[in-house]
C-alpha cells in the first residue's frame, strides 16, 4: 500500500507517454512539467483517461484486495470450524466488536479519503498531504481508545450475546482481548488503503494484503492446533494469527510509502495537522462511521435474537455472513474505487465523468450480484459444508445462504452507490437512508421471526437490503440531475 519520494502527480497520455505535474512550491498546486517515456506508474489517472479502462484499472486491484480479505476471513472460519460450532460462535460474537471498530475507523478513513481525493482533483498537493496526515493521526487516536475500552469491559461485552456455554464465553473474551487490543494494525491498514486509493494506487494495497493472507494461512493451523514447540491455542491462536498478519500488512504498507509519488511525499505524519483539517475529516467521516456502527449494533441486537435458537444458530450467522462477504466485500471494494473516481472528478468539476463513471460501475456490480445470487441459491449446501461439517447445522446454514442470496444484486448496488455518494461528500444522506431502513430489520425480524422462526430473521435481512438498493439507486440519479443542472449553469456563465 505505499511507495519513495517525488513531488509530482502522474497523468497518463496516449501512446504510452505521461505528463508529470510537479509541485508549485509557492501555491501548493500542480503545474505542468516535461513528459517522460517508458515508465510504469501505479497511480491511475482518474481525471483524463477513458472511463471504463481507468475505473477498471483502479477497481480490479481493490476488488482483488476485497477477495483476498474475504479469503483471509474464510481461512479463519475454515480452521476455527474444525474446533466445532462452539468455537465458531465464540469467534463470531467477539468478531462483532471488530466489525463495530470498522465504523469507528471509518470516521478517519472516509473523511481522509474523500477530502484527499477532492484536493488531488483540484491539484492542491499540499492540502491533500494535510488531510492524509490528519486522517492517520486520527486513526491512531481512535485505535488506542477502542483497544482500551474493549479490554476493560471484555466480559460484559461478550455477555451481551447470552451465549449458553461457559467455554464459548471464555474463548470469546480471549479472542476479543487480543483482536481488539491490537486493533491499531487493522485501523492503519484501512486508512492507508483509503489514502492510496484516493491517490489512484490500488495495486499496492492488493499486494500487501496478499502477503498478509499468505502469513495468515500459515499461522492459522499452526497457532490454532499447535505443532512441535508451538502449543495448541484454539480461539486465542486464531486471534494471534489474524493480528500478526495484519501487522505484516501494515509493515509492507509503511515500507512501500516512500515510493508513492502523488500523496505521501506531501504528508508530514509526525507533525500534528491543524485542527481545521481534523474538523473537516470528522465532519465528512462521522456520518459514515455512525452508519457503519449503527448497522453493526443492529446486527448485534439481531444476533441476540438469533441466540434464542442456540449457539448453533449464532455459528450459522457467523459462517453464513463470511461466505456472503464474497459478494459484499467485492461490491464495497468497487464502492471504494468509485469513491475515489467520483471524488477526484467532482473536485475537478467534471460532472459528466461523474455520471458516466457511476453508470459504468452500476452495470458491473449488477452482473456480479447476479452471479453471487446464483452461487448462493443453487450451491448453498456444498458451500456451507466446506466450513462446518456438523449434520444438524448444515440445513440451517443452507437456508441462510439461499435466503440472503436473493438480495445480493441490490446489496451490491447499495454499497457501490454509498461509495459514489460519499465521493461527493454526501455522507449524511447515505447515513440517513441506511440507518432508517437497516433499523427496520429489528421490528421486521420480530414479526417474521414469530411467523417463520429463524428463517424469518434472514428474510428481514434480505427484504431490507432489496429496499435499500432500490432507494440508493434512485436517490443517486436525483443527485446526478442536480449536478447536470450545475454544469449547465456554469457553461452559461
Amino acid at each position: 500500500m505505499r511507495p519513495p519520494c517525488f513531488h509530482g502527480l502522474v497523468v497518463y497520455l496516449p501512446a504510452g507517454r505521461m505528463q508529470v505535474l510537479c509541485d508549485d512550491t509557492e501555491s501548493g498546486r500542480e503545474r505542468p512539467r516535461k513528459m517522460e517515456d517508458g515508465r510504469m506508474e501505479k497511480n491511475v489517472d482518474l481525471l483524463h483517461g477513458k472511463i471504463l479502462p481507468s475505473l477498471t484499472a483502479l477497481a480490479v486491484p481493490i476488488m482483488a484486495t476485497a477477495m483476498v480479505q474475504t479469503a483471509y476471513n474464510l481461512t479463519d472460519m475454515a480452521w476455527v470450524g474444525r474446533l466445532g460450532s462452539g468455537a465458531v460462535a465464540a469467534v463470531g460474537a467477539a468478531g462483532m466488536y471488530t466489525w463495530l471498530s470498522s465504523g469507528l475507523v471509518a470516521i478517519a478513513r472516509m473523511g481522509g479519503q474523500v477530502k484527499t481525493s477532492h484536493a488531488i482533483g483540484e491539484g492542491n498537493s499540499r492540502e491533500a498531504g494535510m488531510f492524509g496526515a490528519g486522517a492517520l493521526q486520527l486513526t491512531v487516536a481512535l485505535a488506542v481508545v477502542f483497544a482500551l475500552a474493549t479490554n476493560l469491559w471484555a466480559h460484559p461485552l461478550i455477555r451481551f450475546f447470552a451465549l449458553q456455554d461457559e467455554k464459548t464465553v471464555a474463548d470469546a473474551v480471549v479472542y476479543l482481548r487480543i483482536a481488539c487490543g491490537l486493533i491499531i494494525f487493522s485501523f492503519l491498514n484501512q486508512t492507508l488503503t483509503g489514502l492510496y486509493t484516493a491517490a489512484g494506487d490500488s495495486r499496492t494495497p492488493f499486494l500487501a494484503n496478499c502477503i498478509g493472507m499468505g502469513a495468515n494461512m500459515i499461522l492459522d493451523p499452526l497457532l490454532i492446533f499447535g505443532l512441535g514447540p508451538v502449543p495448541r491455542m484454539e480461539a486465542a491462536g486464531a486471534a494471534i494469527a489474524t493480528v500478526t498478519a495484519q501487522a505484516i500488512v501494515t509493515a509492507v504498507l509503511v515500507l512501500s510509502a516512500g515510493k508513492e509519488r502523488v500523496l505521501f511525499p506531501h504528508m508530514q505524519v509526525f507533525r500534528p495537522a491543524p485542527w481545521r483539517f481534523w474538523k473537516v475529516i470528522i465532519r465528512i467521516g462521522v456520518p459514515a462511521g455512525l452508519q457503519s456502527m449503527i448497522y453493526c449494533m443492529i446486527s448485534m441486537v439481531l444476533t441476540r435474537f438469533v441466540s434464542a435458537w442456540g449457539d448453533h444458530a449464532i455459528a450459522v450467522q457467523r459462517v453464513g455472513s463470511q461466505i456472503e462477504s464474497i459478494s459484499w466485500m467485492t461490491a464495497d471494494g468497487f464502492g471504494t474505487a468509485i469513491n475515489a473516481f467520483v471524488g477526484q472528478n467532482y473536485g475537478g468539476r467534471q460532472f459528466g465523468r461523474v455520471k458516466k463513471g457511476y453508470m459504468t460501475a452500476a452495470a458491473i456490480v449488477c452482473v456480479w450480484g447476479c452471479i453471487t445470487t446464483a452461487a448462493l441459491v443453487f450451491g448453498a449446501v456444498p458451500i456451507f459444508r466446506l466450513f462446518i461439517q456438523e449434520t444438524e447445522v448444515i440445513p440451517l446454514g443452507a437456508d441462510y445462504l439461499r435466503i440472503l442470496g436473493y438480495s445480493q444484486m441490490f446489496m451490491c448496488v447499495e454499497l457501490m452507490t454509498n461509495g459514489a455518494l460519499s465521493g461527493l461528500g454526501k455522507t449524511f444522506s447515505c447515513s440517513v437512508i441506511s440507518i432508517i431502513f437497516t433499523s427496520a430489520r429489528i421490528p421486521l425480524a420480530i414479526v417474521l421471526g414469530g411467523l417463520m422462526g429463524l428463517n424469518g430473521i434472514w428474510w428481514a435481512f434480505t427484504l431490507s437490503s432489496i429496499v435499500k438498493g432500490i432507494l440508493f439507486f434512485f436517490f443517486y440519479l436525483a443527485v446526478l440531475k442536480g449536478l447536470e443542472s450545475r454544469a449547465l449553469k456554469q457553461k452559461k456563465i
